[in-house]
């Protein structure tokens, strides 16, 4: 076995097919209940390899027939009979061009680091789509007189106020609902919080002077899912269906944001069923000079508990110092316990579920025979293989990606974090940091040039944000052929299984019938002569 490992080592760097011989035995279908349309059947179907040791080139070979990995198990789904089927997804790593969104996403971090974001306390453990728009760095002084002509610049600094304010009820309400506060079936508007006039401020209210911020999002929350409700009800529904009052939703909404919006120089209460933001008093004088930061480029809250501080009020700021390190797949006690600490607060995994054992089966396990570096154009200065890449900010691991890198493609297999860092938004960020480190490493090794994001379901929303990483690209799963996002997208749309292939053959005015056959038959042919088993049929 040590003779065949060398010999695969010497033919993945030289790439020719002189591979070696895979040790992968079959383990037929597994069925079983879904995770993403949560089916109670088993309608979730993969067909299982058990591998024991298979060269870099042969599962180069395997991702690009629709196969993914999970420690020594192969898997590729039965995409014509499984439930929610699973399309390959990758992104040439040279065109990509970064969204808005995944800018601010690089830009926060970048803040961190340079100190500007203090983290106070535990972070609440979210990864949420959407990120708000607009950072706390720009101390402005909102007294309780407002004059009556109002600057361009102070209008652009009270719509990034009310922007970011916006989606810290939107993240709260996401964490709601993924607790199982709210109704996951049901699509909850997009939060709103505007800017009181001054004319209501000036009503004879306790506190209205003071009142800056409100928003009426819990009455469209109660609004939404009793109208939700009424559509599916039946004689068997009682009356514990009935939805929360927008007076005790908003009750819950504030609170939840109580401490982010201390740590902004505001207060919040919830009257009568709207959300109120308040001015805080400043020393001892009065709330003439109550303060709140702004900025025009990012958000960094939008998560419990961190905010970003003005200069005058933090007059030294410490910097972080992030690095990230990259090493070969092995057992690492760190990582077991931020894993477990992960899995049990952000998927909420019982202790006993978060073994040591399973662990090393899924995450540290690998079948993958190692290439070191052969100092030429043909390996990365890093080599071939299995890897952890650890993000470690002052000492501290916050986070670990599971990769493989091939001699086509650096593989994302899995991403576990520090739930006190979700503010950060770590999935993108290191998907980003990933997709940088193809590009650098084309250098050294132009072979190297696809960034694989796993699989994509179109009709999961979760997975919905991997083709924010654009231009993708979907394998088809019946040539093998890989199809742009956007012309796969359209035939996704119509059907959950689709041979994506087909819309290109359609554009480009040929038949897909000759391609059927032929190409079927070219695909297995090299299956055979690579000695690597995909499926029975």
């Amino acid at each position: 076995m040590e003779g065949n490992k060398r010999k695969s080592d010497a033919s993945s760097s030289s790439g020719n097919n002189n591979r070696g011989e895979p040790v992968v035995s079959d383990d037929d279908s597994l069925k079983s209940p879904c995770c993403y349309c949560k089916s109670t059947g088993l309608t979730s179907i993969f067909h299982v390899l058990r591998a024991d040791s298979i060269t870099v080139d042969d599962f180069q070979d395997l991702l690009d027939r629709g196969c993914r990995r999970s420690g020594s198990s192969l898997y590729k789904p039965e995409m014509d009979k499984t439930c929610c089927p699973s399309y390959t997804i990758r992104l040439r790593a040279s065109d990509f061009v970064p969204s808005k969104e995944q800018q601010r996403v690089s830009r926060r971090m970048q803040r961190f680091v340079d100190g500007a974001l203090d983290v106070k306390k535990a972070v609440e453990a979210i990864e949420d789509p959407s990120i708000c728009a607009s950072a706390f760095n720009e101390v402005s002084s909102l007294g309780t007189k407002e004059t009556s002509s109002v600057t361009k610049k102070e209008k652009n600094m009270g719509d990034h106020i009310t922007d970011s304010l916006s989606e810290q009820v939107d993240n709260v309400i996401w964490t709601c609902r993924e607790s199982g506060q709210f109704p996951c079936s049901v699509q909850l508007p997009k939060a709103s919080v505007k800017k009181v006039s001054q004319a209501k401020r000036k009503l004879p209210v306790e506190g209205a002077e003071n009142l800056m911020y409100s928003s009426n999002i819990a009455f469209q929350i109660a609004a939404t899912i009793r109208q939700a409700q009424s559509i599916v009800k039946d004689a068997s529904q009682s009356a514990e269906d009935n939805p929360l009052p927008p007076k005790i939703i908003a009750e819950n909404l504030a609170a939840s944001l109580d401490q982010l919006a201390k740590t902004n120089g505001l207060s919040i209460r919830a009257c009568n069923g709207h959300i109120n933001y308040y001015t805080a008093a400043t020393q001892a004088s009065s709330n003439k000079d109550s303060h709140i930061a702004t900025s025009s480029q990012e958000s960094a809250t939008g998560r419990k508990g961190c905010s970003l501080r003005n200069s005058s009020m933090h007059p030294k700021r410490k910097r972080r110092r992030l690095e990230i390190r990259l090493k070969r797949s092995s057992f690492d006690p760190e990582e077991f316990a931020l894993y477990r600490r992960y899995q049990i607060n952000v998927h909420n995994d019982t202790p006993d579920d978060v073994s040591e054992s399973l662990y090393r089966k899924f995450l540290v396990d690998t079948p993958l025979v190692p290439v070191q570096p052969s100092g030429d154009d043909r390996v990365p200065p890093c080599g071939f293989g299995s890897f952890h890449q650890q993000y470690v900010i002052d000492g501290h691991l916050v986070a670990v990606g599971v990769i493989d890198i091939l001699p086509k493609c650096l593989s994302s297999n899995y991403l576990f974090w520090d739930p006190d860092y979700a503010f950060l938004s770590p999935g993108k960020y290191s998907a980003l940091q990933e997709i940088g480190w193809v590009k650098e490493n084309e250098v050294y090794c132009p072979s190297l040039q696809y960034y694989y994001l796993g699989y994509y379901i179109h009709s999961c929303s979760k997975m919905r944000y991997k083709a924010a990483y654009r231009p993708s690209e979907l394998l088809c799963p019946l040539r093998y052929k890989w199809v742009p996002f956007e012309i796969a997208q359209p035939l996704l749309d119509k059907k959950s299984y689709a041979v994506l292939s087909d819309s290109v053959l359609l554009q480009n005015g040929e038949s897909s019938q000759p391609l059927v056959s032929g190409n079927v038959m070219e695909e297995q042919d090299d299956d055979n002569s690579n000695n690597v088993l995909i499926d029975d049929e």
